[in-house]
């Protein structure tokens, strides 16, 4: 019984956002035009269960490159109201688009100058007639037994509301690294964290010339204090890499010999795994992990070294 309810309600809901796909027209690829055009903010509004879905929808727009904030209906009667200037859009949300709270302010939004918005249930609404541009989000019923609880209507506003941000985010070209730049924080920042952002770099990742001794490399290591030296060749290209595991197979073949005067390119391994610096740091860490080793090499688009990056970097951000 209960689960027969649950089911009721999820395919009354996919149905209504199925009807709202169905009923775009060029009024959304205006609404799309108008936001792209804003010189001001994406000003959300909606009273009650659609001040959620405002809420929601301007996080969303702030956070894939769009400035947006919601602003209560009540506040803005009572002084917030100057927090809109006519560079601005307004997107108000009103399943019945007579929300007093939202009509008190169409005329002052007038003369403010802002660019209007709705997403509303009811075309004839006052809300709809002051608007520059509708959108259609009616819904047949309520998902609500009693018809009466904003559920239906507020999931096709919420539905409506990603669809306007996700082309907003194809239309601006906004990419990975402008969403890693606006959410720094948190395993959505570390997901798109770039290798050259946490790789050491100067006096932190030592580097020898491959003309180098052995001894140049481990005094070079010693002042990092790092795990592994970098050997380049000629213009700075990488040619090598240097570790502890490489001077231990060295004395193990050389026994009683000594090694400070051996040239580097005698003990390095050649052509080593390495990375380029723009790719993601979790390629990085799943590169560590699969091949067993600690340290890359990180090079640029014409395989220059410009950095190392130890694991331990990476277990410091979070990995």
């Amino acid at each position: 019984m209960m689960i027969d309810e649950a089911k009721r309600v999820l395919a009354l809901e996919a149905k209504a956002i199925e009807a709202v796909a169905e009923r775009l027209s060029d009024a959304f690829n205006e609404a799309v035009e108008a936001i792209l055009h804003c010189q001001g903010r994406v000003i959300v509004m909606g009273m009650g269960k659609p001040g959620f879905i405002a809420g929601k929808l301007a996080a969303t727009l702030a956070s894939t490159g769009t400035p947006s904030f919601a602003l209560h209906p009540a506040d803005a009667t009572h002084g917030d109201l100057g927090m809109i200037t006519q560079n601005d859009v307004i997107l108000a949300i009103s399943n019945s688009g007579e929300t007093p709270e939202i009509i008190n302010l169409l005329e002052t939004i007038k003369k403010i100058g802002a660019h209007l918005i709705c997403f509303t249930g009811n075309l004839d609404s006052s809300l709809a007639r002051y608007s520059d541009i509708c959108l259609d989000v009616s819904v047949e019923q309520e998902a609500c037994p009693m018809n009466l609880a904003p559920t239906t209507s507020t999931t096709a506003a919420l539905a409506l509301g990603d669809a306007l941000a996700v082309v907003l985010i194809q239309q601006r070209g906004f990419k990975p690294e402008d969403f890693a730049f606006l959410h720094p924080g948190g395993s959505l920042g570390k997901k798109l964290l770039k290798v050259e952002e946490i790789m050491r770099t100067g006096d932190r990742a030592p580097c020898v010339n491959q003309e180098a001794s052995a001894h140049d490399a481990l005094l070079a290591i010693t002042a990092a204090r790092a795990g592994c030296c970098i050997v380049t060749g000629p213009d700075g290209a990488l040619a090598g890499i240097f570790t502890d595991g490489d001077l231990r197979r060295y004395l193990s073949t050389h026994d009683g010999q000594t090694f400070s005067d051996v040239n580097i390119t005698a003990i390095m391994t050649k052509n080593p795994l390495s990375i380029p610096k723009d790719k993601l740091a979790a390629e990085a860490f799943s590169l560590l992990r699969e091949k067993k080793i600690d340290e890359l090499p990180v090079v640029d688009s014409a395989g220059k070294a410009v950095g190392l990056l130890d694991v331990q970097d990476l277990l410091d951000a979070g990995f």
